[in-house]
């Protein structure tokens, strides 16, 4: 790694501290806005009927009865140890509780993106820079894919491919379990990626370096896969990282209708119970998770094209 990428990552890893910081503050002032008492959650809920004294009892065991800023002090202390403190149901650290789950959302994330550029790749190479039917079907295909609300694509695919045919599990775990939630989260993403992936790809297609490999007797399937994708599947890339910060939230749709265990479902009864240190860090791990995505999706975008590695240079210089 030459010294203009380093500066590079240094650069982002500043921005990511402070993006974090200031998502922690906003989760941290929007969850003491909603309407109700958590002491009172920590009880037993809307309908447990504790005693004042217990209420009192635990404000201020947790804190609840000190000043807003005093609270707010005490959890930028704690964030900056990465400590969210206990969860208020599940009686045990919060990052121990998002570790017991983040696996098989991050699981269930990862294989919704390689679907993605799977999908797109497919289909940029099949119908980009081509005429005819089949190229205008491609573009169609992608344009409906990009706009088909998660929840819904969730439920067609449980009933046709679990419930009427029987291919697979209406709830189930290990790989078959995945495909379902996976498709669900991937189809979406990549009709985003596969049309900015078909424009760059067409544009591509008009440069010097396609004609010289044509020349050299190149095939035109070796033009297109070896050659112009390489440069075409660059919007594609920096596109990934927003999409698997966008994966991981629409991870609580799929987990929801699937009953999948994951971070979606532990922050859904988060927010019901409110369990403010487990949303706060639930909210906290996301956006980590969206910010190291951004950050190699730079670096893998560097890799892509070295001719960045001398652009970034010569404006250092």
């Amino acid at each position: 790694m030459n010294g203009s990428v380093r500066l590079r990552v240094l650069r982002r890893l500043a921005e990511a501290v402070l993006l974090l910081l200031v998502v922690g503050t906003i989760v941290f002032f929007l969850e003491h806005l909603v309407p109700g008492d958590p002491a009172r959650a920590i009880l037993g809920g809307a309908s447990a009927h504790p005693s004042p004294q217990a209420l009192a009892a635990v404000r201020h065991e947790y804190g609840f009865d000190r000043p807003l800023l005093a609270q707010y002090g005490s959890f930028l202390a704690g964030l900056l140890r990465l400590d969210f403190g206990e969860s208020y149901t599940l009686k045990q650290s919060v990052l121990s509780a998002i570790g017991g789950q983040l696996g098989s959302t991050l699981a269930l994330t990862l294989t919704a993106l390689g679907i993605a550029w799977v999908l797109s790749v497919v289909s940029t190479l099949a119908g980009a820079g081509r005429n005819g039917w089949w190229a205008r079907i491609g573009a169609g295909v992608e344009v409906i894919a990009a706009a088909l609300p998660q929840f819904w694509l969730g439920v067609v695919l449980l009933l046709v491919f679990a419930v009427r045919l029987h291919w697979l599990p209406v709830i189930g775990t290990g790989a078959t379990g995945l495909v379902l939630p996976a498709f669900t989260l991937g189809i979406p993403l990549a009709g985003f990626l596969g049309q900015v992936t078909r424009d760059e790809f067409d544009a591509k297609l008009k440069q010097p370096f396609v004609l010289s490999a044509r020349a050299r007797g190149m095939s035109e399937a070796g033009v297109r896969a070896r050659h112009v994708l390489r440069h075409a599947a660059l919007p594609g890339i920096t596109l990934s990282g927003w999409g698997l910060g966008a994966l991981i939230s629409g991870a609580v749709i799929a987990e929801v209708v699937f009953a999948r265990q994951g971070i979606g479902q532990l922050l859904v009864t988060a927010v019901n119970s409110q369990d403010l240190p487990l949303v706060i860090g639930i909210t906290f791990v996301v956006a980590l998770v969206y910010v190291v995505a951004n950050l190699l999706t730079d670096l893998a975008y560097v890799a892509v094209d070295p001719r960045l590695r001398t652009t970034i240079g010569a404006s250092k210089a």
